[in-house]
């Protein structure tokens, strides 16, 4: 049976979710446990609904860091692109940081993922790269044409704004 909270996940605009969150904090956490599910349509909405609504680093959020990593693979690809949102608001330590790089790369090199999740993936790279130098080898690699000619000029021009570097002509 489908709870007052999913109801709402389903039947309403985002501001008025918005505005629910924000006059109900006690539905942050089925929000949250809603969103690690793999209970579609709900997770990927209520993935959505807390990116929507958390603050940066929030702390709700802080100890639930390693799972997102983990189950991030496993996800439809609307879930997976809320999670790298949620994701790039976090500040991770170092291991979270190695794991969703790998984790990026897969998905990010799949072209027949979405721009979207792609490009979220690869905001996630960027930002990483941009705190590990040493990975920004592996980065330029991931920018060749091959991964880049399904992309319209507007993702492109995002992306090479994201690495700071020249739109090809």
């Amino acid at each position: 049976m489908e709870t007052k909270f999913e109801h709402l996940l389903i039947s309403s605009h985002k501001a008025d979710m918005i505005r629910h969150m924000k006059s109900h904090p006690e539905d942050f956490q089925e929000a949250l446990q809603l969103a690690l599910a793999d209970k579609q349509p709900y997770s990927w909405r209520a993935a959505w609904v807390l990116w929507s609504c958390m603050d940066k680093n929030d702390r709700r959020l802080q100890q639930y860091i390693p799972k997102f990593i983990d189950i991030l693979p496993e996800r439809k690809e609307s879930q997976q692109r809320e999670f790298l949102m949620i994701l790039q608001r976090m500040e991770l330590n170092d291991d979270a940081e190695g794991k969703l790089f790998d984790v990026c790369t897969k998905l990010w090199t799949k072209l027949n993922h979405s721009a979207s999740l792609r490009y979220n993936a690869f905001k996630m790279l960027a930002a990483i790269s941009k705190k590990h130098p040493d990975f920004n080898n592996e980065l330029e690699s991931l920018m060749e044409p091959r991964y880049m000619e399904s992309l319209s000029h507007g993702v492109k021009k995002s992306l090479y704004k994201c690495f700071q570097i020249q739109l090809p002509k």
